[in-house]
């Protein structure tokens, strides 16, 4: 089993070392940032706290941040660019101090990206649309919906009450 994860990490580092092209399997797309900003527009645009997170890759603190309580009914969106991310339904409590949601609203809005960082093996969700990162993915969430778990910065993601959000979509 572990020989087998230890070849699969060999393997995906090779062909991401290979190409600097996009790059699929079935969990994960690897990517260049997509961002339509330069830095400096980022850094007018967001706090510092919120370039921290998703421009710099940091981490908020958790049990810190505005979300990771939060039972409204509505939309996460990316703070970043507006993407809508996450509906409220698919939230849980996973007890780690991050928004947590056991799907996105739309595949193809957000990446999935192997991180090495920090000595460690984990998959990196950003915004399909502007490269912002969200925070991460991890195979502990609830085992009778997808049993993934998206472990979402509060500072990445704004939130659209129901109500909110139904009014500013178009008229069918």
């Amino acid at each position: 089993m572990i020989n087998k994860s230890i070849l699969s990490v060999l393997i995906l580092i090779t062909a991401i070392s290979c190409s600097d092209k996009t790059q699929t399997n079935t969990k994960m797309t690897i990517q260049k940032d997509s961002s339509p900003f330069t830095e400096e527009e980022w850094k007018a645009k967001l706090t510092e706290e919120e370039y921290y997170v998703l421009r710099e890759k940091g981490t908020e603190r958790p049990f810190t941040g505005e979300y990771w309580n939060t039972n409204d009914s509505g939309i996460y969106v990316c703070k970043g660019c507006g993407t809508e991310l996450f509906r409220s339904e698919a939230k849980f409590d996973s007890h780690c101090g991050w928004p947590s949601f056991y799907e996105g609203i739309d595949k193809t809005k957000i990446k999935e990206t192997l991180d090495m960082s920090a000595g460690m093996l984990r998959t990196e969700v950003t915004c399909a649309k502007c490269g912002g990162h969200l925070g991460h993915v991890f195979n502990d969430g609830p085992k009778d919906k997808t049993g993934l778990r998206y472990c979402i910065n509060s500072v990445s993601i704004g939130f659209l009450s129901k109500e909110k959000y139904d009014s500013i979509q178009p008229k069918k």
